[in-house]
């Protein structure tokens, strides 16, 4: 019989019980034909992306110093993190935070083999951030109508034409484009968000050249079998190597979203350190997933990672004080940092 890497993890389980029911084993089980099927084993190593510089930081009311955001930012480089989102070039008007986006980029102390990707919305701000030094960018679309037209003032389809032109321009400039789709677990508007439309978007942005989708869970309220359901509908369309899951923890359910996306092929995972950034519809609630906590379950299952988990917490511990604020990483809190 073939053993699930749950042994390590619980050693006083008996072994026949382990088979049987443990959600980490990759033999779907055939007493639970409702089930998730976990036809994929567990990947021997995730990318994580790490958002807080700017999807975390730009929630925050206070502006925070450029000297604040580039130390951070370099000591998530020193922690091994591969993938760096750095800022965003959108207009200062709609996001003050993100307004010294060119000083950021040209401060920051790039490290070999990490790469700073950085949010624009539409070609103006491509233009600028290839001008900054972008090599890789991101654009933003969502899967429903109202959150679309609330967030970025115009239609799901309106946003797709206007990414086709930054995917246009990113290839003749050699810049590779990720892509994201906002709430694909549900909306603030909406209420429930269908996984064919999410397929759907993710669909055309991968196909307008976006060499990965970040699948968003923007106000959190997803959970393992809303998930199943929604990865299951966009594989169809987009495969699983070039899909990232992007879970907020407002309802608790982010690491366990975040399992069954590595169980159904997903190695790509967003988080943001101390877990910056909140949930705007939902008043005192958590938002980002904390990547302290997404490594340290990472590591937990013997997933290599390449962090550095010391130097990742020593960095959410600098922006919380720089923030004067308590980390939303309950494994920064166990360890008795800030």
């Amino acid at each position: 019989m073939r053993v699930c890497r749950s042994f390590r993890v619980c050693p006083t389980v008996s072994p026949a019980f382990r088979h049987r029911s443990c959600a980490l084993c990759s033999v779907p089980s055939a007493a639970q034909p409702g089930g998730v099927s976990l036809a994929k084993a567990l990947p021997e190593q995730v990318k994580i992306v790490e958002v807080g510089p700017r999807d975390g930081l730009q929630n925050e009311k206070v502006i925070v110093p450029t000297d604040v955001k580039i130390q951070l930012i370099d000591m998530l480089s020193e922690a091994g993190l591969p993938v760096i989102e750095a800022t965003s070039f959108v207009s200062p008007k709609w996001v003050p935070q993100m307004a010294d986006q060119v000083e950021v980029m040209r401060g920051i102390c790039r490290q070999p083999g990490v790469v700073y990707p950085v949010l624009t919305p539409n070609l103006k701000g491509f233009q600028a951030a290839v001008k900054a030094g972008a090599d890789e960018v991101a654009i933003f679309g969502a899967a429903s109508e109202l959150f679309s037209k609330k967030n970025i003032n115009c239609s799901v389809e309106e946003s797709l034409q206007r990414f086709e032109e930054v995917t246009q321009a990113a290839k003749a400039a050699g810049v590779r484009v990720r892509g994201y789709v906002s709430c694909v677990l549900g909306c603030p508007y909406e209420g429930q968000v269908s996984p064919h439309k999410v397929a759907q978007v993710a669909k055309r942005l991968y196909t307008m050249g976006c060499y990965e989708i970040s699948l968003g869970d923007t106000i959190g309220v997803g959970t393992p079998g809303s998930m199943q359901a929604m990865l299951a509908a966009v594989s169809k369309e987009v495969p699983v190597d070039s899909l990232a899951v992007h879970c907020h923890d407002t309802y608790g359910q982010a690491l366990a979203n975040i399992l069954i996306a590595l169980q159904m092929g997903v190695r790509v995972v967003d988080a943001s350190v101390a877990g910056l950034g909140g949930c705007p519809y939902a008043q005192g609630a958590s938002g980002n997933v904390a990547t302290e906590d997404v490594v340290y379950m990472l590591h937990g299952l013997g997933i290599h990672t390449g962090v550095d988990l010391q130097k990742l917490m020593d960095a959410g511990a600098f922006i919380c004080r720089s923030l004067n604020r308590r980390t939303s990483s309950k494994v920064a809190q166990a360890s008795c940092r800030l």
